[in-house]
């Protein structure tokens, strides 16, 4: 079995005199959410009174925390934030007393002022890339082609710049996130190779301890919008019937349908749009969400996968059999390290059924492909 490595630094220094008082630490990456840490320190009552690191300036709120992880000599890091929330909990048995530390990416400092702004005549990744610069993150951004035109309308933001870029972000079908020193506003890569393989049941070679699975039938749904043109007062039109995303597997949605059953069918309401190009941008990322009909939830350790599996990507998983082998994407891994080592608890979820063909099932003793 490798080592697990754990580090951490706080405003760029290894902190390693806290590793004897860690009791457990979590770092969450989801695909809605911003990333966030958790670390658990025993509290001790010396002879004197004092509660030891429960006064260490490097537990203060907004202090820089680093974290990193890894097996044998190879680490990557987690994630890198501020300190935002200390909890001291004291229990009547002096043994029981904790210090709790929570925090977050560096998009926390987006997410800390309520602003009211005009945006005229700019695209959302225009708009993107000019917010993420002023707070001196590099942007990852994606273009999104569609200029907001003053003369119909002008994008008027009345949140933090945060919760600004993850509206602006859902309604082009972006994740917006923040990785270290970089800020992404972009479509999750799912045509990228998938991180190494997950194996459930599959002899020496297993690599996942439990997996649950749920498949949706009534998530998948056509998308159409109306609405009247400010200028002209004609009706504009936009649907998405078709997917235009990678599909993950052979079968679809669509395919699926029993004969004579028509798709469902949604209309986008109480949204306003500048034109039919936005409109139609709009429907089909909405489609694009409906189509994730497979979700899935699961845990592995560190030792028996030998990767850090990281959520806005894809992974092959095996030994489900062939209708629900293949490739899926991560949309969220909880990194739990604790007397019982490091855990990763993983979501991830599937626009079809069934291998497409083209997966990398290999192992170098592998018993079969499902």
């Amino acid at each position: 079995m490798e080592n697990e490595n754990l580090i951490i630094e706080i405003d760029g220094a290894e902190a390693e005199d806290l590793y004897p008082r860690l009791i457990s630490l979590e770092v969450e990456h989801d695909i809605e959410l911003a990333s966030m840490f958790r670390m658990h320190f025993s509290l001790l009552l010396d002879q004197g009174g004092s509660w030891g690191i429960l006064d260490d300036e490097r537990l203060r709120i907004w202090k820089q925390v680093s974290i990193r992880a890894g097996l044998a000599e190879a680490d990557e890091v987690l994630i890198t934030g501020y300190i935002t929330h200390v909890r001291p909990l004291f229990d009547d048995d002096p043994a029981r007393c904790l210090l709790e530390v929570w925090g977050m990416d560096a998009g926390v400092l987006m997410d800390r002022q309520e602003k009211l702004k005009d945006w005229p005549n700019k695209k959302d990744s225009d708009i993107a890339s000019e917010i993420i610069a002023s707070y001196g993150l590099v942007p990852d951004v994606e273009d999104t082609e569609v200029i907001h035109d003053e003369a119909l309308s002008t994008i008027i933001q009345r949140e933090t710049d945060l919760r600004f870029l993850q509206r602006l972000a859902l309604r082009n079908g972006f994740a917006c996130y923040v990785e270290g020193e970089t800020a992404c506003f972009k479509k999750p890569r799912l045509d990228e190779p998938p991180q190494p393989v997950l194996s459930v049941h599959f002899g020496s070679e297993t690599t996942v301890n439990r997996l649950n699975l749920a498949v949706n039938a009534l998530s998948p749904a056509n998308v159409a919008m109306f609405q009247i043109d400010r200028s002209s007062k004609e009706v504009l039109e936009a649907e998405a019937t078709a997917s235009e995303q990678t599909v993950l597997g052979a079968a679809d949605a669509q395919s699926l349908l029993a004969p004579g059953l028509d798709p469902a069918q949604v209309f986008a309401s109480r949204t306003a749009a500048t034109g039919t190009p936005e409109m139609t941008t709009l429907c089909r990322e909405l489609y694009h969400q409906g189509e994730w009909f497979v979700e899935g939830e699961g845990e592995t350790t560190g030792n028996q996968y030998g990767h850090v599996l990281k959520a806005r990507q894809t992974v092959t998983i095996r030994g489900i059999g062939e209708t629900y082998s293949g490739v899926y994407f991560v949309s969220h891994v909880t990194h739990v390290f604790s007397d019982d080592g490091y855990r990763q608890l993983f979501k991830v979820r599937r626009n079809a059924l069934l291998p497409s063909g083209s997966e990398d099932f290999s192992s170098t003793s592998a018993a079969g492909l499902f």
